[in-house]
């Protein structure tokens, strides 16, 4: 199995992409520490992965906060004695709106959760990444590179572009230590906000939410949507020894919906 024996820590395990990643590390052989703000959601998710709890921990975890990024860091190496991923999915996207209407209050915030925070938990795990090498899996968004008309979301397309441009520096800078970073940029992934979204698009315009669906996928060279399932796959595969020589790299998830 291609994390046979490694030690992956998770942050942002809800019940969308950071479940998936979850699931796909440990079927993959991983042991998993995992971490967001909501127990009841770590709870659960640990639960369905792992059920007899021999190869999952987890802790209530605030990105933005550094001492509890660092407890989850401990718990990860107290548990499992090493770190040899960390898997970014924690973000706030739940932030709408452009220029003209902008919070800049809400943006830094944003920011704070969604590049900070990425940034704060890799520096919590460096010291046990650094005993033997391993890998940091950032989530970044398409929307970075190529803004939705259905949506306006300028602040966390702002926040995910930085997490890219840190990541080119942080694959220098860590990669002496034989530390891999890199990102994978969702599309339109199909999980929980998408279907929220399709819900909503249909009841404004009153038509189903096949034909929003139907939409969204006709832009695509592959005929649907990939899934957040597929994202985690991606993940999965950047945080194991199968992607060894890649670093700073972004990877599209998307369908085929924008080409690169």
């Amino acid at each position: 199995m291609p994390l046979s024996g490694k030690s992956v820590v998770i942050c942002g395990v809800g019940a969308g992409l950071g479940h998936q990643v979850a699931a796909a590390c440990v079927r993959d052989g991983a042991t998993v520490t995992l971490g967001a703000r909501t127990e009841s959601q770590l709870a659960k998710c640990a639960d369905e992965v792992d059920p007899d709890g021999a190869r999952s921990a987890w802790r209530a975890t605030d990105v933005a906060d550094e001492e509890q990024c660092a407890a989850l860091a401990a718990l990860a190496v107290e548990r499992f004695g090493s770190i040899d991923a960390v898997v970014h999915v924690a973000a706030l996207d739940s932030h709408f709106g452009g220029l003209e209407d902008a919070d800049f209050d809400a943006w830094q915030r944003v920011l704070d959760v969604n590049l900070l925070g990425a940034l704060r938990m890799t520096r919590a795990c460096l010291p046990a990444l650094k005993e033997h090498g391993g890998s940091v899996v950032l989530i970044g968004t398409q929307s970075s590179v190529a803004a939705p008309s259905e949506v306006r979301q300028a602040a966390y397309a702002a926040s995910k572009g930085a997490l890219v441009s840190a990541m080119y520096s942080l694959a220098r800078e860590l990669g002496p230590h034989r530390i891999r970073v890199n990102t994978v940029q969702p599309g339109w992934m199909w999980g929980p906000p998408v279907r929220a979204y399709v819900r909503h698009a249909a009841l404004t315009e009153g038509v189903p939410e096949a034909e929003v669906l139907r939409r969204l996928a006709s832009r695509m060279a592959l005929p649907e949507l990939a899934t957040d399932g597929d994202v985690a796959e991606a993940a999965a595969f950047l945080a194991s020894d199968r992607a060894r020589a890649i670093t700073g790299q972004s990877l599209l998830v998307n369908a085929g919906e924008l080409m690169r």
